[in-house]
């Protein structure tokens, strides 16, 4: 792997030796940031970025559910989430509907312009994906998916160990 910067050549002959902007984990994060924000560049004609529409079509798929399980389940804190949900309410997106078995919560639910919207979203997304899996293989894909996954478990491992770390030394003071 070479690169060229002005007339100097700079070798790496194993990734930790290349620049830090060429290294796997920088690939995927600008990756995954170029996913983004194509995503939210697709979106923006029906009026939602990634998040919003992520919360949507959860919604309208497992809805009614409570506000801090959607937030778990895709991802997201409570209160970012609480954002989203206050906008789409207020756009007649989404209902919060009393609990039955708990008045303290409150369920959501799509309304029909949202389950509409999330219909679009499908298909902006249906598109999009197409356009993101050009010229690889069901192979390809199967392995990325299995190597990201393997990596998801290993961060896992470390967010535990970093907190079980934060707790001791909170203790410790």
């Amino acid at each position: 792997m070479a690169e060229v910067r002005g007339r100097n050549a700079v070798t790496a002959h194993h990734e930790l030796d290349a620049p830090p902007w060429r290294r796997f984990e920088s690939t995927l994060m600008a990756t995954s940031r170029m996913i983004r924000r194509a995503y939210d560049w697709r979106l923006k004609d029906i009026d939602l970025n990634l998040s919003e529409a992520c919360l949507l079509a959860y919604v309208v798929e497992h809805g009614p559910i409570t506000q801090t399980q959607v937030a778990e389940r895709i991802g997201m804190g409570r209160a970012p989430a609480g954002t989203i949900v206050d906008s789409m309410s207020k756009r007649g997106l989404l209902v919060r509907l009393p609990d039955a078995a708990d008045r303290r919560v409150w369920l959501l639910s799509a309304t029909e312009a949202g389950k509409a919207l999330a219909a679009e979203v499908s298909e902006v997304e249906a598109k999009l994906r197409v356009e993101l899996r050009n010229g690889l293989s069901r192979a390809e894909r199967q392995q990325l998916a299995q190597t990201l996954v393997r990596i998801q478990e290993n961060l896992a491992k470390v967010l535990v160990d970093e907190s079980e770390t934060d707790t001791v030394a909170r203790r410790r003071r």
